[in-house]
């Protein structure tokens, strides 16, 4: 049953890559669906959702490597997978924060 829900986060995270990777979904990005129509027309969108797609793919492969700890019944896995998880959003969070990857 955990196994069941764990490919259901996967999933969730590949259908917001490929969502963000079609150029889809600006709404839900925080920050930028509540800026003003001033600070949103200095994004590229394109660049700011290619980036958010890329970093759905890798937290889904993150959350890929809990799933195998289920099939395979390894605690190591699981702790591997959620280090990996923790650290992709916070390396995620501080490249999407800094710098001017997204700006025009």
């Amino acid at each position: 049953m955990l196994l069941v829900l764990h490919l259901f986060i996967t999933a969730i995270f590949v259908l917001l890559g490929i969502l963000f990777a079609h150029g889809k979904g600006m709404e839900l990005i925080a920050g930028y669906n509540t800026a003003s129509p001033e600070e949103k027309a200095k994004y590229d969108t394109q660049k700011l959702c290619r980036i958010m797609s890329r970093f759905m793919f890798v937290l889904a492969g993150c959350w890929l490597v809990i799933a195998a700890s289920e099939v395979f019944q390894a605690m190591l896995l699981l702790w591997i997978g959620l280090a990996l998880f923790m650290t992709a959003i916070i390396v995620g969070i501080i490249c999407l924060n800094t710098g001017s990857r997204c700006r025009k």
